[in-house]
């Protein structure tokens, strides 16, 4: 991991984002068959939602780190909050310049090794972060189904015979699996790792590779485990739940980034299933291989958000969009990052997580 998160890897992996994401909006420009009315709309954006929207798009900086902050109360005395903000956003900025978003923890944790907080510790911290992320969703999604939100979603959006609603509940699914697997590991850590060995064993009578695999899946739940027993306690449980909360204004960009486009551009929606939606599209975006999802998000945006948008509006939308879920973070994760730069940064060493 550290290979991939030198300068010049993190410059490239700027530049691909650039460009893929030129050439994907291109593709929603020739979507739209209207160029002239695309510049003809510009003028028709409502400012003040672009305000919200700028905002909005602030929480990857404000939320995450307050989120950090948090928990790093728990393993490290008098945390600077102005550096946890920095590395929540520093986070998310190397989450979108990485394939695969690999670069968010590590980048987490090197920006708050800048500011004190030892490397075991950082690599705690980001640890219960994602743990947050994951109860968070596993928490919220299917909450909202319970009270009956997302109902229309099942008359939209066909997909290979499944409707958005029925997307969105499988990808719910996965991660109530992710919460109830990580409740697991700091509930019962050894049985846990006695599970996934007697699994590694079984295999490994038919195939060395996968048992090797699964042994180093045990060997992360130990090493999880011991990150955790920090918090295994009233005072981490409850740091944890505060942790969790804080995940909602943590991933409000990614969240209220479709709502807030479509009404920048002056169209009403149900806002709850705008939510779902994006939601579900947050989710996938995490499996895309490109920085940032570049190019996914423009083709599964403009697939998933066209109950909503006329091809005609969706390149506009998809602007404003892509502003709010991104490119603010990328573009002032960017100066952060040249300012480490011309300070000496030489290399981001740290190991995996």
């Amino acid at each position: 991991m550290a290979g991939l998160l030198t300068p010049a890897r993190l410059r490239q992996g700027f530049a691909l984002f650039v460009l893929i994401s030129a050439i994907a909006y291109s593709g929603v420009l020739f979507y739209g068959h209207d160029a002239a009315g695309f510049v003809a709309s510009l003028s028709e954006i409502r400012w003040r939602w672009l305000l919200v929207g700028a905002a909005v798009a602030s929480m990857d900086w404000i939320g995450g780190g307050l989120r950090l902050w948090v928990l790093a109360r728990e393993v490290h005395p008098n945390p600077p909050i102005r550096g946890m903000i920095i590395a929540g956003g520093m986070g998310a900025w190397g989450s979108y310049i990485t394939p695969f978003q690999a670069g968010a923890s590590p980048m987490m944790i090197y920006a708050m090794k800048r500011v004190g907080i030892p490397l075991p510790k950082a690599m705690t911290i980001t640890l219960m972060s994602f743990i947050a992320t994951v109860a968070f969703f596993a928490i919220a999604g299917p909450t909202a189904l319970i009270l009956g939100a997302g109902k229309s979603l099942a008359e939209h959006g066909h997909f290979l015979g499944l409707s958005l609603l029925d997307l969105f509940k499988t990808s719910m699914g996965i991660f109530v699996f992710l919460g109830v697997l990580l409740l697991l590991v700091m509930i019962a850590p050894k049985l846990v790792s006695a599970v996934v060995h007697r699994i590694a064993t079984a295999l490994g009578k038919r195939s060395t590779r996968v048992a090797a695999r699964l042994e180093h899946v045990r060997a992360g739940i130990d090493q999880a485990h011991e990150s955790m027993r920090t918090f295994n306690s009233p005072r981490g449980w409850l740091a944890l739940v505060w942790a969790v909360i804080l995940s909602g204004p943590s991933h409000a960009n990614k969240l209220l980034a479709g709502y807030v486009a479509l009404r920048a551009i002056g169209i009403h929606v149900q806002f709850v299933d705008v939510l779902l939606v994006q939601t579900f599209i947050t989710f996938m975006l995490y499996f895309a291989p490109t920085p940032g999802g570049s190019g996914f998000a423009e083709g599964l945006s403009t697939l998933t958000m066209s109950m909503y948008v006329t091809p005609v509006m969706t390149p506009l939308y998809t602007l404003v969009w892509r502003f709010v879920l991104i490119w603010f973070t990328v573009v002032v994760g960017f100066v952060v990052f040249s300012t480490w730069m011309r300070r000496g940064l030489k290399e981001i060493e740290v190991p995996d997580i």
